[in-house]
């Protein structure tokens, strides 16, 4: 039992939704320490899809979007990969516009790197094109 479920969660994270997903979760950590440095009014945005990427992660890695059949994954993900991808660019343009501390200045960087990884997500989950 401990052999399937270290082997799903290897496998899930070699494909290209794991390591997005892994990327994703590790972005969102470093951003929100950086936010947590410099201002606290953008701290809820990085935490939220901090969390929320880390539910899909072990929704994916179990299997459980095979199991939960009332739930349309792929519209979920690509509007949670979306959403994200547009408060994140609306965010790091206002922290770059401001005149601030060096992290402040690095967080919005890397959230518009968020940016392009959030709408990268958003592409290549998009039901429309599969």
């Amino acid at each position: 039992m401990a052999d399937f479920q270290r082997n799903s969660c290897t496998n899930f994270l070699c494909t290209q939704k794991g390591m997005l997903l892994f990327v994703e979760i590790i972005l969102c950590l470093v951003i929100l320490t950086l936010y947590g440095a410099s201002t606290s009014g953008y701290i809820s945005l990085s935490l939220i899809e901090l969390i929320l990427a880390i539910i899909f992660f072990i929704i994916y890695t179990c299997d459980l979007h095979t199991r939960i059949q009332f739930i349309h994954w792929p519209w979920t993900d690509f509007f949670r990969s979306l959403i994200a991808a547009i408060i994140y660019l609306i965010t790091s343009i206002i922290v770059l516009i401001e005149r601030g501390y060096r992290s402040r200045i690095v967080a919005g960087i890397l959230g518009l790197i968020a940016t392009a990884l959030f709408g990268y997500d958003a592409f290549i989950t998009c039901p429309m094109r599969q």
